[in-house]
C-alpha cells in the first residue's frame, strides 16, 4: 500500500511539472543580463524628432551655463574668478512646487486667471512670509519703493511679502493713507490727466463708462483704493495681467501685483487698513 502511494505521489508531481513547463519557470532567462537587450528595452522611444537619428546625435561641446546671482544648492556651485563670483547651474531648472501651486490657474467668479510662469519670475518677487520687525501694527500695508516689495504686517514680527510693480519716476505716490474700499474685478476708469496725456484711452474715460472687468482690464482681479485725509489719491493697489511688470517701475503710478497675489492680499486686508508707501 505504501509503495502504491509513493508511486502515485511521484506521478502527480511529474504531471504538475509538465503542466508548468510552458511557463519556463525552471529555464533561466540568461538574456536578461545581455547589454544589447538592456539597451533595446530601455531605449528612449519618445525621442524621435523628424529627420534626426538618435544613434548619430553627438553631445554639444559647450561650456556649462552660467547664471549670476543664483543661490548655491546641490544644483548650483559657486566659484571665484578674477574680479567676480559666478554660479554654475547644473541640470534642469528647479521650480519650487509651492510657488507653482500658488500661481497656478485659478477660477475666480466668472473669470479664469491663467497660470503665471514662475520659473521666469525673480524668486524675490514671489509671495512668501518673512521676518519683518516694524513699529507698524498688524494689518498695515507697507510698500518699499526701492526694493519693489509690499509687506502685509502680521503679528510676531512677521509679514507676508509680495513683489510689486510701481510708477516710473515722476508718477509714483508716497506717504501714509488708508485703504478706503476694495473691489473685486473692478472697472477701470483712467483719470482725466491720463486721458489728456494718452488720447488712446479716451474710450475708457469716465464719460464713456470706463472699461469692463476682465482679464485684459489694467486693474486685474482686485483693486484697493488709497485715500488720504478723506480724499481719493487716485492711486490703487491692483492686479495686472502684465506679470512681467512686477519688480519694475513702469506703470502710471499705482502699485500693481500679480493677479494671484492681489487676490490673496485682498482677503487679508481689513476694512480701512492703513498703508505706508516709502
Amino acid at each position: 500500500m505504501n509503495v502504491v502511494r509513493r508511486v502515485s505521489c511521484i506521478g502527480g508531481l511529474a504531471v504538475a511539472l509538465m503542466s508548468l513547463s510552458g511557463c519556463n519557470i525552471f529555464v533561466p532567462d540568461t538574456g536578461a543580463t545581455d547589454p544589447a537587450r538592456f539597451v533595446q528595452e530601455t531605449y528612449p522611444v519618445f525621442y524621435h524628432p523628424a529627420g534626426v537619428d538618435p544613434d548619430r546625435v553627438r553631445p554639444i561641446d559647450a561650456p556649462v551655463p552660467v547664471r549670476p546671482g543664483v543661490p548655491a544648492t546641490i544644483y548650483n556651485q559657486t566659484y571665484g574668478i578674477p574680479g567676480a563670483t559666478q554660479t554654475r547651474t547644473y541640470g534642469l531648472p528647479m521650480v519650487n512646487p509651492v510657488s507653482a501651486a500658488l500661481y497656478g490657474e485659478v477660477r475666480d467668479n466668472d473669470f479664469t486667471l491663467p497660470a503665471i510662469p514662475v520659473s521666469r519670475v525673480d524668486p524675490q518677487y514671489l509671495r512668501q512670509e518673512v521676518d519683518y520687525p516694524t513699529n507698524e501694527k498688524p494689518g498695515t500695508i507697507i510698500v518699499n519703493t526701492k526694493t519693489k516689495h509690499l509687506y502685509f504686517v502680521e503679528p510676531g514680527g512677521k509679514a507676508m511679502r509680495y513683489g510689486v510693480g510701481l510708477g516710473r519716476e515722476g508718477y509714483a505716490w508716497s506717504g501714509r493713507g488708508v485703504i478706503q474700499w476694495k473691489q473685486k474685478w473692478p472697472r477701470w476708469t483712467p483719470p482725466d490727466e491720463m486721458v489728456s496725456r494718452q488720447p488712446d484711452v479716451r474710450a475708457f474715460s469716465a464719460e464713456n463708462g470706463g472699461m469692463n472687468p476682465g482679464l485684459g482690464n489694467p486693474l486685474g482681479a482686485r483693486a484697493m483704493y488709497i485715500f488720504k485725509d478723506g480724499q481719493d489719491t487716485l492711486y490703487r493697489i491692483h492686479g495686472t495681467p502684465d506679470w512681467q511688470s512686477v519688480g519694475k517701475a513702469t506703470s502710471s503710478g499705482c502699485v500693481r501685483m500679480l493677479n494671484q497675489d492681489v487676490v490673496d492680499l485682498y482677503e487679508r486686508v481689513p476694512a480701512k487698513a492703513e498703508i505706508v508707501v516709502m
